[in-house]
């Protein structure tokens, strides 16, 4: 797949931005793999990259073939944006504190013997 220059300053910040993971199936990266990792626009506005990367995520390259089938499959069809399902973002470190906490304190949480 070839990049165009216009990518390269926004896909390295990206990269330095957000942890290595999809932000839709949750796989993580190693740097020999990051080639699979994209930069998804959120809005589709290419143009749009604001320094605090508010409107990308990466994405692997199948959900982010994915997110562009849905929209083409949409598009398509016609269907009106009420018709649509609402977006539902994914966050894959929503539940982490509670991951961590848990681990960390097995004891708190659970309801004290008598």
């Amino acid at each position: 797949m070839v990049r165009s220059n216009h990518e390269q300053p926004y896909r390295a910040r990206a990269l330095k931005l957000f942890p290595w993971i999809c932000a839709h199936c949750g796989r993580e990266f190693e740097e020999k793999k990051l080639s699979q990792l994209t930069v998804h626009h959120k809005d589709h506005n290419h143009d749009h990259n604001p320094p605090d990367g508010s409107n990308w995520e990466l994405l692997c390259l199948y959900c982010h073939d994915n997110e562009h089938q849905r929209d083409l499959v949409a598009a398509e069809a016609n269907e009106s944006q009420s018709a649509r399902e609402p977006e539902r973002p994914f966050t894959p470190f929503a539940h982490l504190a509670n991951l961590v906490n848990r681990k960390l304190w097995p004891d708190r949480g659970r309801p004290e013997e008598e």
